[in-house]
């Protein structure tokens, strides 16, 4: 019996920011221990996790990645955790499915990899985990993420999921502060970075390519309503299809932002928060995960390759050590009203299908 819900029901009320899953990460390798794994807690000086099972027959390494993490909301004026991208139940799967296979003695060769990593919605968890070792020996690497109701219904799955590239970048404007009676003394940055917002409002890229770029947050305070704000703070959110366009579109972006604000007298510093590389996915691997989606549910499950604008740090793995090969697939749970929503959720019983699919992978690699 799949204890699945079991371990969904216990995470899913203790959700934590990245890199602060201690409960998580806890209770994840506790329940590796009890099953009979080889597990290194605090990976890299993180919560992450990594567990081994070494068949002892010559094979190849099959790692299997969960994120822990929730994300931070501000609900009803409170800021809080909350699983609202369903990481609760990503870890619950994978944890799941390992001890089934451990139990069943179905790994016959090779060794199966367990990697639960912390802070995905940084977009560093996967890096951290990387610079640590963690897929060093690693052959093959498979994640998963459970699918909003638009994109795939409860009793399907898809073979392989291809995110986009998001870069965050954060525009510090500097103005200098005056009197609101003596603007001609100052330098506006409240007017410097709305003329910011607007320019980068006007990049644009080939129109047959897959991308966008929008501001997300935008601070500026003086403190006092009749004085010139001399710093504004504005957050925009990039993305492609391609990470090779990326790399032109930050380019743009940043040149907007540090030509419209000078115009005006001001500088900008311009960083980047957070990166996430687009998907690079193995086809070989996607027919691993087509096949075991059959093996679970049938061919009228199987739901044809798709893209989507999301962003995901799993692939991070192969675009920093590019001769692993990746498989990302995505499960139909039904979920609403959507991802990071604060009221998001899904069908609980679509999870044992996630860790019968992650099984029957695994039989076919290592069985």
């Amino acid at each position: 019996m799949s204890r699945v819900l079991e371990h969904y029901n216990y995470l899913h009320e203790i959700p934590e920011l990245g890199f602060q899953e201690f409960k998580t990460s806890a209770y994840i390798s506790q329940q590796l221990k009890n099953a009979g794994f080889v597990v290194q807690d605090n990976f890299n000086g993180t919560t992450g996790i990594v567990a081994i099972l070494d068949s002892g027959i010559p094979g190849p390494t099959l790692a299997l990645r969960a994120d822990m993490d929730a994300l931070g909301h501000i609900i009803d004026g409170v800021h809080c955790a909350r699983h609202t991208c369903g990481h609760d139940g990503h870890s619950s799967v994978v944890l799941s499915a390992a001890e089934e296979l451990i139990a069943g003695h179905e790994v016959k060769r090779g060794r199966l990899k367990l990697i639960f990593q912390p802070a995905e919605e940084l977009g560093a968890g996967a890096l951290a985990m990387i610079a640590g070792g963690a897929i060093d020996d690693v052959d093959m690497i498979l994640g998963f993420h459970v699918r909003p109701a638009q994109e795939c219904a409860v009793g399907t799955a898809i073979p392989a999921v291809h995110y986009s590239a998001c870069v965050t970048l954060e525009a510090i404007i500097y103005g200098q502060a005056a009197h609101g009676a003596r603007p001609h003394l100052g330098v506006n940055a409240l007017d410097a970075a709305v003329s910011a917002v607007q320019a980068v409002n006007a990049v644009h890229l080939a129109p047959d390519s897959g991308w966008s770029v929008k501001a997300t947050r935008f601070i500026c305070d003086a403190g006092v309503t009749n004085s010139i704000p001399d710093e504004a703070r504005v957050v925009f959110d990039l993305r492609t299809a391609k990470n090779e366009d990326m790399v032109e579109l930050q380019a743009r972006v940043q040149r907007a932002v540090e030509h419209s604000v000078a115009a005006y007298g001001a500088k900008a510093n311009v960083t980047v928060v957070k990166s996430m590389p687009a998907a690079v996915i193995d086809d070989e691997m996607t027919a691993l995960i087509a096949q075991a989606i059959v093996d679970v549910q049938g061919e009228a499950a199987l739901m044809p390759v798709r893209s989507t604008p999301g962003s995901e740090d799993f692939f991070q793995y192969p675009v920093q050590r590019p001769e692993v090969k990746a498989g990302f697939w995505g499960l139909g749970t039904g979920l609403l009203p959507g991802l990071h929503h604060p009221d998001m959720h899904f069908d609980l019983a679509s999870l044992p299908v996630g860790v019968k699919i992650f099984k029957a992978c695994v039989r076919r690699v290592l069985g």
